[in-house]
């Protein structure tokens, strides 16, 4: 079964996938509002990386503080650092069952070797994302093949916004308790701290922060304008980045199954055996 997009509707609720670009959640519309930084749009995602809507991280969320085999399949941040996985283009999924409110679609790199150049772990993803009146839940699941383990690094980037509400007058709640100390790079010290980040408008403030400590199911809120939205980690999320930068109407609470930097570091890195698997799962509701 192939689809250049798959939408599901819900109520008020409407949002769209691609699976070719690595699934990535190309639109939320709640009430025919975009409530997704659309950014630069899938072409700038499919080319170079450019990540926008809700996108899938893999093999790693965030940054790595190694070189890894030349590819050009790897995009890099400013400090020549590789950044979020390889590129969508590389990560097609197949849609495999197809419903109203639900969609199942799976990447094999038994299908896509390229992949193994990078990240020499063979093993399936499966997507399910299941959509109702009030929300849109994405549930991953990474099973290893072959004889090898498989670590687990992957994350979501979901850039969430308030139509029509001035960023200044954007409310937050980041319930977070531990920050993970990053060098000038991003990359984990090795070291934590307590933190606390007060609830209440966003205004000037600006982050690009990991956490962990979150609790038993945290729920990262960004409230305005009648309209209240949240990412919810339901399972296997036990670290958070939170990126809100200066001048850009948008804000990420980005769940991670393991901390930046894992895959070098071996911090917080869950192995899956073969035939094993690991599923994570989040929500992004809307009311």
């Amino acid at each position: 079964m192939s689809d250049a997009e798959v939408t599901l509707t819900a109520g008020g609720l409407r949002a769209t996938f691609i699976p070719e670009l690595a699934m990535v959640g190309s639109s939320l519309t709640h009430d025919d509002a975009e409530v997704l930084a659309l950014r630069d749009g899938p072409e700038a995602y499919r080319e170079r990386g450019a990540t926008f809507g809700i996108p899938l991280l893999h093999p790693w969320a965030n940054r790595l503080a190694r070189p890894l085999p030349a590819s050009d399949l790897v995009h890099h941040d400013g400090n020549g650092l590789p950044i979020h996985g390889v590129l969508p283009r590389a990560l097609p999924f197949v849609v495999t069952e197809r419903m109203p409110r639900s969609v199942r679609a799976e990447f094999d790199t038994h299908d896509h070797p390229a992949v193994l150049e990078v990240f020499p772990h063979p093993h399936t993803l499966t997507v399910v994302a299941t959509i109702d009146a009030d929300g849109l839940e994405i549930r991953t699941t990474l099973r290893a093949h072959g004889r090898r383990p498989c670590p687990v690094s992957f994350g979501y980037h979901p850039y969430l916004r308030l139509p029509g509400v001035p960023r200044a007058d954007w409310t937050i709640d980041v319930p977070v308790r531990t920050r993970i100390v990053l060098d000038e790079r991003g990359i984990p010290t090795g070291d934590q701290e307590p933190v606390t980040v007060a609830a209440g408008p966003l205004a000037a403030r600006t982050f690009d922060d990991g956490y962990t400590d979150l609790g038993a199911t945290p729920r990262f809120t960004l409230s305005g304008g009648g309209r209240t939205l949240a990412v919810e980690f339901l399972e296997g999320y036990e670290y958070a980045q939170v990126y809100a930068p200066a001048g850009h109407d948008l804000i990420a609470y980005e769940p991670m199954t393991a901390p930046t930097n894992s895959l070098a570091s071996g911090e917080g890195l869950q192995i899956v055996r073969p035939g094993d698997s690991y599923t994570a799962a989040f929500r992004v509701s809307v009311g």
